[in-house]
Parts: C-alpha cells; structure tokens; sequence
C-alpha cells in the first residue's frame, strides 16, 4: 500500500474509480460517435469517484495532455487553464 511507503502525495490513486476500468477507456481516438460515446462512459466513470478533484489538479499540474481526467477532455483542460492565467495569450504592446 502507498501509504505505508510514505508515498502520500499519491495515495489518493489507490482510492480513484478507475483503477477498476479499462485504461483505453479514458483515452479514446478520434472525435466521431464511438469516441464521444467513449468520452461520455469515461466521464461517467469520473463522476462517481470519489478523488475526481485530486486526478484533475494532477492533470492540470502536470499538463496531461490526453485523455479523460478529473472528468475532463483534453479541450476542457485547455480551456480551463487559460482561465486560470488570463493575459497569457495576450499580446503586448509597446507604447
């Protein structure tokens, strides 16, 4: 068990839903009728978890990329970050 080895900052993933799913379910291909049935599934996994909100500030921290975490896409996760720093994307301008 993590937590016996210390490892406390990850002992949360022993508790996560999907640790009893199919990990391609979280990672579909594509963006058609079966990836975004796929997609729907993954999140309904998310939705009954009890450490939704620790996987998703992984997946922010860590920049996942792809997939479904913390009930997000890829996209959500995007966009969400964006929010988190707004100006970021801004451009500057000399005056």
């Amino acid at each position: 068990m993590a937590a016996e080895r210390g490892d406390y900052a990850t002992y949360w993933r022993e508790r996560a839903a999907c640790r009893r799913e199919d990990p391609d379910l979280f990672f579909p291909v594509g963006n058609n009728g079966l990836a975004l049935a796929r997609i729907d599934e993954a999140k309904a996994v998310c939705g009954r978890c009890p450490v939704v909100e620790q996987c998703l500030d992984l997946a922010l921290q860590s920049g996942q990329a792809d997939g479904v975490w913390g009930g997000t896409t890829e996209s959500e996760r995007r966009a969400m970050s964006r929010r988190a720093r707004p100006g970021r994307d801004a451009v500057t301008t000399a005056a």
